[in-house]
């Protein structure tokens, strides 16, 4: 529940209302418009290459080699965002936070990237799509990319003053996520509002799961 309802202070409780799909509750990192469906990639790691293998010291002797260290880190983000594009991805979905290069590829060559996603999010969407984060392997960098969700929309929503991403998945099971709306005057009327809403959800849960044995 806390995943697939939003609250909004500030307006009337009547401006409620139920969306299709799923809303975060957060901006993107960059938007790049796209019409039909879309295929998105989860991951959870940043995607700018590291210069060393975890533990191990990397030691520069000068200016030149530390310039030619971030043109080798730019060419190789710019050449996994190519194959990102090259594998139909339009949208990135992201727990941890990218580098400035990752997200200026990603305009560049017209994908979406939403990031710093909690993990409940991550397990929400990989539920809906089936799908899990992608993990790079290494150099091996073009292979082909097949772990990837279809979203048949993915557009900004403003919440009173808040800016967030809407979404919609396909879902690869029964259960079709719908949004709350939940508005109201203040933070803790919609709070109340929310509360009692589960409640009501949980009993109707409890009463169904009793039928169904």
């Amino acid at each position: 529940f806390a995943e697939l309802h939003a609250t909004v202070p500030g307006l009337p409780v009547a401006s409620s209302r139920v969306l299709p799909g799923i809303v975060l509750r957060r901006d993107f990192a960059a938007y790049c418009p796209a019409e039909g469906e879309l295929r998105a990639l989860l991951v959870t790691q940043p995607l700018q290459p590291a210069l060393t293998a975890p533990g191990v010291e990397f030691v520069v002797d000068s200016e030149g080699q530390y310039q030619a260290s971030l043109r080798w880190i730019a060419r190789r983000t710019e050449a996994f965002v190519k194959q990102l594009q090259s594998n139909n991805v339009k949208l990135l979905l992201s727990s941890a936070k990218q580098e400035e290069v990752v997200i200026y590829y990603a305009k560049l060559y017209g994908i979406s990237v939403v990031e710093c996603l909690l993990s409940e999010e991550m397990a929400l969407i990989s539920e809906i799509t089936g799908v899990s984060p992608y993990t790079p392997f290494g150099d091996n960098m073009y292979r082909e990319i097949t772990e990837t969700a279809v979203a048949t929309f993915c557009q900004p929503l403003l919440l009173g003053s808040k800016r967030c991403v809407h979404i919609g998945f396909t879902s690869v099971c029964a259960f079709q996520p719908h949004c709350l709306i939940l508005c109201g005057p203040v933070d803790g009327v919609n709070e109340q509002h929310a509360a009692a809403l589960q409640e009501a959800l949980t009993m109707l849960q409890q009463l169904f799961k009793s039928v169904d044995q």
